[in-house]
């Protein structure tokens, strides 16, 4: 799959230079003729007749000439770019929280007295992108209704620079996948189909926890476990295992597992000491590696090896856990790197011949989530099959995919499964990470998307405390997490106790909460979610447009 890092890029470009053509919010018939730029110091004015010709020579004004040959392509590139988004799609955007953000992020490169730099950015957008040609910084500067505009180009291009490679084209997409649907609004809305309950409220059992401590003699590792359960857990009810992510602990999704073993579910949270916070610790310290590759494989076995060792203490008499356990009627939760560890257990072989030759290449432009991949390189091996039979569905939040399986290796999975991906998701972007997958894997099979979702959004809060203050930047930062996430982990607790149902006598009376219209009744203003089982061809074409180039 080749990336397309020069025209997104530019993509992300556009956006920076969509400063400088800061528009009022009102709606004069005048048109700005005039761009002020600053440099520090400095200041410069170049007329929209120099702004035209430059996009016809290819030369930026003399008065730039001060810029560096990066920043120059930067600019030149973002004045001829067209933005993929007719007016629709992107007042929808705009009008979410992601969308506010990003306004926010523009406006602090505007020079505004008068305080309005995003609602003007807001307006201008909708405006420009009426334009017969479209959005573009052209058609832009002709939506706004004063004779002079202001910009701070250094801090214009720091913004911009922020965007993921993929960010705006899965943006594009996830407001794609669902055309049909409402738009999105800030008001209550009245569901067009009767929902039973609520599947997002807690259970009436009260959840207890067991802390195990395994050794698996054969591989030398020690695994701890949190086992969430109740005294409503039943054997026709499968056990749940959860993978965590790269460099993080078992309580990853605690809320989660909390909330499955109220409604009588027994939950297993594992712990990988290969890719935990413990390795990544010593790592830091310079102790360790990062992570080994073998870990590519350890991970799914360490799932196996629990399920094992669970069936066990299934036959133990007088344990609490006794003939509570189906090991062998399972479900696999992961999240990120266990996101691809669940799906490899689901039956998606580790195709490694495309990932070796791709990671010898410019690391620089990959993603967090891409070079972590990369580390698999070390195997041997081209392909791995690490399959577990007991596992009957599988969910992956935000998983890596892109380089791991290869060109078919997803193709093999042979269990239900849902795949989540956030549209702003910096360390496994979506659309290359989830959304290309996805439409390889076999069905039955459901994609989520969370518009305005970044990695950290599904997290239990109590792992993200360390999210505040960071500085926002193009591979990390601008995280959503907490409280301002508490939308997304309530969608997650209703699809994930909907989903576990699906392999019980229940089915039925919880199918109605994998649809589109739950996703949809679900939705907030700032949060809409996306539920789809095949990728609609006008999407479908946002991805091919992606892979091609």
């Amino acid at each position: 799959m080749g990336k397309s890092w020069r025209s997104l890029k530019t993509v992300a470009g556009f956006f920076g230079a969509i400063a400088l053509t800061q528009i009022g919010a009102n709606t004069s018939a005048i048109a700005a003729d005039t761009v002020v730029v600053r440099l520090g110091l400095f200041t410069e004015s170049i007329s929209v007749t120099e702004l035209q010709k430059a996009v016809k020579t290819g030369k930026v004004p003399g008065s730039l000439q001060s810029l560096s040959e990066e920043q120059r392509r930067f600019f030149l590139g973002a004045l001829g770019m067209n933005i993929p988004m007719n007016v629709v799609t992107l007042d929808r955007l705009i009008n979410t929280q992601i969308g506010t953000t990003i306004l926010n992020d523009f406006a602090t490169a505007l020079a505004r007295k008068d305080k309005a730099g995003v609602q003007a950015l807001r307006a201008g957008l909708v405006l420009g992108s009426t334009a017969p040609q479209g959005l573009s910084i052209l058609s832009f500067i002709a939506a706004y209704p004063s004779k002079r505009l202001e910009i701070d180009l250094p801090k214009a291009f720091v913004v911009a620079g922020n965007l993921n490679t993929a960010f705006w084209r899965t943006q594009q997409f996830m407001l794609a996948i669902a055309p049909q649907l409402d738009p999105i609004t800030a008001h209550p809305r009245t569901p067009q189909i009767a929902f039973p309950f609520d599947p997002s409220q807690p259970g009436s059992a009260q959840v207890k926890i067991l802390n195990l401590s395994l050794n698996d003699q054969k591989r030398d590792r020690k695994i701890p476990v949190d086992i969430y359960w109740s005294t409503a857990a039943t054997p026709d009810k499968p056990v749940i295992v959860f993978s965590h992510g790269f460099g993080s602990v078992r309580t990853d999704l605690r809320y989660l597992a909390e909330h499955l073993a109220s409604h009588g579910y027994v939950v297993a949270a594992l712990e990988h000491p290969g890719s935990n916070q413990a390795n990544a610790n010593l790592a830091l310290q310079g102790k360790t590696r990062v992570m080994q590759p073998q870990e590519f494989l350890y991970r799914p076995q360490d799932i196996s090896f629990v399920l094992d060792e669970l069936a066990k203490l299934n036959q133990t008499t007088n344990h609490p856990l006794q003939g509570k356990l189906a090991t062998t009627n399972a479900m696999v939760v992961g999240y990120s790197f266990g996101g691809g560890t669940a799906l490899a257990l689901a039956g998606a072989e580790l195709q490694l011949e495309h990932l070796k030759q791709r990671c010898k290449k410019n690391l620089t432009i990959l993603s967090l989530g891409e070079n972590m991949q990369c580390i698999a390189q070390e195997l041997p091996e081209n392909s791995y099959q690490l399959r577990d039979p007991r596992i009957k569905q599988a969910i992956a939040l935000n998983p890596t995919t892109s380089l791991i399986f290869g060109e078919t290796g997803l193709t093999k999975i042979q269990v239900p499964t849902i795949v989540l991906a956030g549209s702003a998701d910096k360390t496994t972007p979506a659309l290359t990470e989830q959304i290309v997958g996805f439409e390889k894997i076999p069905s039955p099979k459901s994609l989520v998307g969370i518009i305005g979702g970044t990695h950290l959004s599904v997290k239990d809060p109590s792992t993200t405390l360390d999210q505040i203050g960071q500085p926002n930047t193009p591979i990390s930062g601008g995280e959503v997490v907490g409280e301002q996430a508490a939308d997304v982990r309530k969608y997650v607790k209703a699809i994930a106790l909907a989903f576990a149902a699906q392999m019980t006598p229940e089915a039925k009376n919880y199918a109605i909460f994998l649809t589109p219209d739950y996703a949809q009744f679900a939705s907030t203003a700032a949060f809409p979610f996306r539920l789809i089982t095949q990728i609609p061809p006008d999407a479908m074409a946002v991805v091919k447009e992606f892979v091609e180039k």
